[in-house]
Order: C-alpha cells, then sequence, then structure tokens
C-alpha cells in the first residue's frame, strides 16, 4: 500500500515525457578561491628594499633644459591664400590705412564700406597671424606697432586721404591709427595733414601760372634795354638833325672854344 501510494506520488510529481519542469533549481555562489598571493617573507621584502636601482639624478634639472623642438607646422590651403591676397594688397594700391576694427553693427558696417566704395577705397579686413609675418619681411617693417589688437585696413589705388578723413570724422568709434602713402609712412596727424593739401590738379594750375608769370617777367626785361637803347639813338639823331639845322640857317659854324692859357 505504501509502494502505491509512494509511485503514485512519483508519477504525479516527475515530469512526463516531453515537459520540462515549470521550475529549476539553480545554485548561485561565488567559485571558490583556490590561489591567493603569497606574502613575501621578511627578510626577502629588506633584501629587495636594498637592492632596488636607484637611477642617478642628472646634472640639470629637466625644468631648467630648452623644451625640445616642436615640428614645424604645415601651413594650409588657406594661409597660403591670404597671403597672396594681403601681398596684392600692398602691391597694387598706393595708400594704405590701419584703423581700429571695433564692434559695430552690420547695419553700420554696410554703410561705411558704401560711403568708402563711391570714392573707390576698399575695407580690407586679414587676421594678424598672417599680417604681421608679411610686414616683418617687406619694406613696411614700421607699421608693425599698430597692429596689436583688432584692424582693418582702407586701401585705395588712388591717395584719397581727404576723401577718407572726412568719412571717417562721421564715424568716431572706429579711429584711424596710420598707414602709408606712396611708401612714406603717416601718422594719424600725417593723413590729416595730407588730407588739408591742396588737390593736384590746382597744385598744376598754379605752376603753370607761376611759370608763365616768370616767363612774361623775363621778356619784358629782354625787351627794356632795347627799346632804352632805341629811344636814346632816336633821340640822338634828333638832337643831331636839330644842330645840322643850326648850322645851315647861319651860314658857318661856330668859332671854337679859345684854349685856356697854360
Amino acid at each position: 500500500m505504501a509502494a502505491a501510494v509512494a509511485a503514485k506520488l512519483r508519477g504525479g510529481l516527475l515530469p512526463q515525457a516531453g515537459w520540462l519542469p515549470t521550475l529549476q533549481t539553480v545554485r548561485h555562489g561565488s567559485k571558490a578561491v583556490t590561489r591567493h598571493r603569497r606574502v613575501m617573507h621578511f627578510q626577502r621584502q629588506k633584501l629587495m628594499a636594498v637592492t632596488e636601482y636607484i637611477p642617478p639624478k642628472p646634472a640639470i634639472s629637466p625644468r631648467c633644459l630648452p623644451p625640445p623642438p616642436k615640428p614645424p607646422k604645415e601651413e594650409s590651403a588657406l594661409i597660403r591664400l591670404l597671403r597672396q591676397e594681403i601681398a596684392v594688397v600692398f602691391r597694387d594700391n598706393r595708400m594704405i590705412a590701419v584703423c581700429q576694427n571695433v564692434a559695430m553693427s552690420t547695419e553700420d558696417k554696410l554703410l561705411i564700406r558704401h560711403q568708402l566704395q563711391k570714392h573707390k577705397i576698399s575695407m580690407k579686413i586679414f587676421p594678424n597671424e598672417v599680417l604681421r609675418p608679411f610686414l616683418k619681411e617687406s619694406k613696411y617693417q614700421n607699421l608693425l606697432p599698430l597692429f596689436v589688437g583688432h584692424n582693418l585696413l582702407l586701401v585705395s589705388e588712388e591717395p584719397k586721404a581727404k576723401e577718407m578723413v572726412r568719412i571717417l570724422k562721421s564715424v568716431p568709434f572706429m579711429p584711424l591709427l596710420g598707414g602709408c602713402i606712396d611708401d612714406t609712412i603717416l601718422s594719424r596727424e600725417g593723413f590729416i595733414n595730407y588730407a588739408k593739401l591742396p588737390s593736384l590738379t590746382l597744385l598744376q594750375g598754379e605752376l603753370v601760372g607761376g611759370l608763365t608769370l616768370l616767363t612774361t617777367y623775363t621778356h619784358s626785361l629782354l625787351r627794356h634795354q632795347p627799346i632804352q637803347l632805341t629811344a636814346l639813338l632816336d633821340q640822338y639823331v634828333t638832337q643831331q638833325q636839330a644842330g645840322d639845322s643850326v648850322v645851315s640857317a647861319s651860314g658857318k659854324a661856330d668859332p671854337p672854344d679859345a684854349a685856356p692859357d697854360s
């Protein structure tokens, strides 16, 4: 009876063919560690400490040595293009003015650019990292102190200092620092004095007028002596003719004056 009950329970609990148990017993736990690092013997520790290699100290501290040379950086295509554009600007323009590039709105910058473009004055902006090396190797080395912060260039093929100074006076927040005209370095006061000079046409007219006046004065001086000589000769001839007529009227010549007694 007991065996039958056990068989029945065993048949009811065990899974039938093709079935899987709903619950499975899984063992969770760490693996047994079979190897531990053995502690070094005390005498061996002292031996290793005594025989440890100590590298010699350098004669000069590494902090006192110069840093190792850095590999040269390769120039990008943009840097080469900017350098070529700078060379063209300094070669093809007679007037180059340096102004401080202050923060201004886009509308103000477009308005100033338009006013300058009316007189054929262009506004150029180049980074100092490219502009300063170019100036060091050119004849414009004296302009280097002007390129410290943010700057811009006002360039024109002809010297238009008067128009540029007049426009910059209406824009006080963009000061003029200096520049050059025909390879002559000028400061801000130099540009202002250059703008006060008369135009080239007026100077040419004054020069032509002065040369004409000198020519007229020279011509009058050259004619004065011959005219005076001619007048004197005419007067002499007239006097001679008057004397001859008096002699012919009297019939004889006047006796000569008696010589004084010695």
